[in-house]
């Protein structure tokens, strides 16, 4: 299912990208569509606005240059100016390099999905990104009622047929939507749904990993740090204000999830040690290892989009330490005996299904 690729270390971030060196990385990958992606992608979302922090656009091509060098060959989630700034990077490598970007086309206001209006959505994302096809083009449509969007996804699919998308993948769309999409287009014609899925967010096992067996479809995930707190940094950390300026969107978004909706912060302190014993039951490893290899360990999910601040926050040879191990049967048990003491089986009921918090 999964296969194994070794990369090297280049000496500096600019370094030439295409020959391995002697002291390698195995780096998990795995089918999609016609490509053959690691299982960690490189979210852009933090590119999207200033309240991540903000670095230069030359410190931002570093980052990616340095995330490729570990062997991370896909970027996902390009909002803003993120397109841009990734299809200057992809432009500027050798045309040996195999560089996949995941971007999006997402329909909140109601829209009547003719082939015109469809097919400049992926002109658009072409013209940003200054390629002739989109690798990855990932569809979110906003209103359940509005049945447009089985008419999108046909039309997507010709365009798929003319050349100017490699393969299509749903954004946040829940179970029933998943299988009926899956179900009248066909085989194949949809290779992925990105949803939220981590230790604290299990909702995709209540339902959505039964639908990806059916349709043989593969997750890709975010939210899997929960923003970060899923870390060694938080370990023993008092709970932070939710309106203190210190937070980044992301975290104020998952301490609301972690304290209102799945537990309470003692609580989530109890997970974080657990998780500590574990990595340091496997060698050292993070907590955000082990968060990470928990979620990669389902055989659904086909690869965990980590965001990065590039040029700011990066944590590549960190995440490199994910790849080479499973988790064993003590330690899914110990972290069940925490999560069994949680509300994180009533989430889909409280929230909803995959994606309904975007609706």
């Amino acid at each position: 299912m999964y296969n194994v690729h070794s990369f090297g270390t280049p000496e500096s971030p600019m370094a030439p990208y295409t020959q391995p060196q002697s002291e390698s990385h195995k780096v998990e990958t795995f089918r999609l569509g016609p490509f053959m992606p690691p299982r960690i992608w490189t979210g852009l979302w933090q590119l999207s606005s200033n309240a991540w922090g903000s670095a230069s656009v030359a410190k931002i091509r570093q980052g990616m240059a340095r995330h490729l060098q570990h062997g991370y060959t896909t970027f996902a989630d390009h909002y803003g100016s993120a397109e841009i700034i990734f299809g200057q990077f992809r432009g500027s490598l050798p045309a040996s390099e195999q560089v996949v970007g995941a971007t999006k086309w997402c329909v909140f206001k109601r829209i009547v999905p003719s082939r015109a209006v469809v097919l400049a959505a992926v002109q658009e994302r072409m013209e940003r990104m200054g390629t002739n096809k989109v690798d990855l083009l990932q569809f979110h449509w906003n209103d359940y009622s509005d049945k447009g969007y089985l008419t999108a996804l046909d039309i997507l699919q010709d365009l798929k047929s003319e050349g100017l998308i490699s393969a299509v993948g749903l954004c946040n769309f829940d179970t029933i939507r998943t299988d009926e999409i899956c179900t009248q287009l066909g085989p194949g014609a949809i290779v992925s749904n990105q949803v939220q899925f981590s230790i604290i967010d299990t909702r995709p096992l209540h339902g959505m990993s039964d639908v990806c067996e059916k349709h043989d479809l593969k997750l890709l995930t975010y939210g899997t740090l929960c923003g970060g707190f899923l870390a060694d940094k938080w370990m023993g950390k008092p709970e932070p204000d939710l309106y203190s300026g210190n937070l980044t969107p992301s975290q104020r978004k998952y301490l609301d999830m972690i304290v209102k909706v799945w537990g309470t912060w003692e609580l989530f302190q109890s997970l974080l040690a657990t998780l500590r014993v574990i990595g340091d039951r496997h060698g050292g490893l993070s907590i955000a290892n082990i968060a990470t290899r928990w979620v990669l360990d389902h055989p659904f999910v086909g690869a965990v989009i980590i965001g990065a601040r590039l040029g700011l926050s990066e944590h590549p040879d960190d995440n490199h330490r994910v790849f080479g191990f499973k988790l064993s049967e003590q330690d899914n048990s110990d972290i069940e005996a925490v999560l069994m003491h949680s509300d994180g089986r009533r989430t889909i009921t409280t929230i909803g299904d995959c994606g309904a918090e975007y609706r």
